[in-house]
């Protein structure tokens, strides 16, 4: 017990120092978290560690998927859902085709072992590509459209994963019975997903108590994943729909108190068990090495060569017809949808990074088959599933920069800030003019006194100051100063309380008081700054 936990402090450190790594070298922590777990498992005296399927399955994959629904915008989901449906369903379905097609006749493959490779390896990752696509100011549809299928496409690989795995150990498959066991778990999953955001948004609402409310939010995305993976589906379209939900509904449901809290919550939930995946993704290295050994190197490293070059190849082969075919045959959605620009139909193919749920699905292939046999070249489907997560990642990751430069897609993502930026301030101005106009209305009724009246007044105008007339690089520039000087005489203030505080002067209790006004408005600074592109 002492040794695992020991490791664990070690893998934290690791963690916290690879992230650092990765920001001063502007880099995709993903890549160098990977790294860092597979040189991590070469070290010695360092313990193998087997990854379990079923805690990335069960136990990591439910508030991933959550968490990223939640923060996904249900307007711009459903204003997307064509394309996301076509990467999530068809894309991964395609891929899945052309990798049991080539390694049938290329390698010697049945056809339901094909397929259950494929199956495996044909999801993006929904955690790496957009780690590293959101540091290149993308343009946003391309980020929704990634992050969409991110959030669905695991849904289809582990429905066909699961029938490709019982046609092997069964020896019996039904492509109608298959279809309507999908469309049904789709169906079901969707309803399913809505009455438990529905559930636990007024069960929420009811308990009215910041640390509860967290509780319950943690609770939510394995109530929504585990009941529909238990009787047969794969949980993760259950999952979307009820973080698609609590996306739309709950500003309206849950008090700014546990807003507050519960996002600095998942952010640390969020950021370690991303991390940690990644780490111990690479942490496997040592044992696929092992198990490599049972085989010829150089065949298992030739047919991981074809398996990469399909997954690439296959979703350049579906994305550009996707794209460009729907728009031929139909006029309408032409004329509401114009054709984008090739280079975002590039960028959208070339991001096809897998991750952990590949390798996770490969873990949990059965030892064994129904007739007591070994389980047909499981080792050798370890071997490739990790070969391709890490080909992707490092390959596409690290390359992913320079195409999206060469290309010139950051321009678009830059001109769409300045836009987006330049709503935010009439939004803000049109709210604040509201509640001017209501304040009189309030009043009007009501015995006010002149001091209330005028401090309402004047944080009134306090906020309405803090607005530039419309987005300009200059008066940005102005506008981050002022910022930076805010942040300097917070600090200022962060000193002085606390020399008062050593000289007996205040309370602890007066202090955390102080202290707590004083984060809140540094944190609004963090807000006002974040999601600034240089111009």
């Amino acid at each position: 017990m002492e040794a695992h936990f020991q490791t664990f402090l070690i893998l934290l450190a690791v963690l916290a120092g690879t992230a650092l790594l990765a920001r001063r070298a502007n880099l995709a922590p993903a890549i160098l978290l990977m790294l860092a777990g597979i040189a991590l498992a070469f070290v010695p005296g360092m313990p193998a560690f087997a990854l379990p399927p079923e805690l990335v399955l069960l136990v990591v994959l439910p508030p991933l998927i959550y968490s990223s629904s939640v923060a996904m915008s249900w307007r711009e989901f459903k204003r997307n859902l064509r394309p996301i449906v076509l990467l999530a369903v068809g894309c991964v379905i395609f891929t899945a085709s052309m990798v049991a097609i080539a390694t049938h006749y290329l390698l010697g493959l049945s056809w339901s072992l094909g397929f259950l490779l494929g199956a495996i390896v044909a999801p993006p990752d929904v955690v790496a590509p957009l780690a590293i696509a959101r540091r290149l100011h993308l343009p946003r549809r391309v980020m929704v459209i990634l992050e969409g299928e991110g959030l669905a496409n695991d849904a289809t690989a582990l429905i066909l994963y699961r029938f490709a795995v019982a046609a092997i150990t069964t020896g019996a498959f039904s492509l109608p019975v298959a279809a309507g066991e999908f469309a049904a778990i789709v169906v079901g999953e969707i309803a399913f997903g809505i009455g438990v955001g529905w559930l636990m948004l007024r069960a929420r609402h009811y308990a009215r108590d910041p640390q509860v409310e967290i509780t319950l939010s943690l609770l939510t995305p394995y109530l929504a994943y585990w009941i529909p993976e238990h009787v047969g589906g794969s949980g993760v379209i259950a999952t979307v729909a009820c973080g698609l939900y609590m996306s739309w509904n709950g500003p309206l449901w849950i008090s700014s108190a546990t807003r507050l809290q519960g996002v600095f919550f998942w952010d640390l939930v969020v950021y370690l068990i991303e991390g940690m995946l990644f780490l111990l993704t690479g942490f496997q290295m040592r044992l696929i090495y092992e198990k490599s050994k049972a085989f010829p190197l150089d065949e298992i490293m030739i047919a991981t060569a074809l398996v990469v070059a399909i997954v690439v190849i296959a979703r350049f082969a579906w994305t550009f017809p996707a794209t460009i075919l729907p728009r031929v045959l139909s006029p309408s959605l032409r004329a509401r949808d114009p054709l984008p620009p090739w280079q975002q139909t590039f960028i959208i193919g070339f991001t096809g990074v897998r991750g952990t749920v590949s390798l996770a699905t490969a873990l949990a292939l059965p030892l064994t088959l129904s007739t007591g046999e070994a389980f047909p070249y499981r080792d050798e489907i370890l071997f490739i599933a990790f070969g391709v997560i890490f080909f992707t990642l490092i390959g596409l990751g690290l390359t992913l920069p320079i195409v999206v430069r060469l290309l010139g897609v950051s321009n678009t993502g830059r001109a769409e800030h300045v836009r987006e930026h330049e709503q935010e301030i009439a939004a803000r101005r049109e709210g604040l003019d509201r509640a001017l106009k209501s304040l009189e209305m309030m009043t009007s009724d009501r015995e006010v006194s002149d001091e209330v009246m005028r401090l309402l007044r004047a944080r009134h105008e306090v906020r309405v100051n803090q607005l530039p007339a419309a987005f300009d690089a200059d008066e940005y520039d102005a506008s981050a100063l002022g910022i930076e000087l805010t942040r300097e005489l917070i600090g200022v203030e962060r000193k002085t309380i606390h020399v008062m505080l050593r000289d007996g002067q205040i309370t602890d209790e007066t202090r955390r008081r102080i202290e707590r006004d004083l984060d809140l408005e540094e944190a609004s600074l963090a807000n006002r700054e974040y999601g600034h592109v240089p111009l």
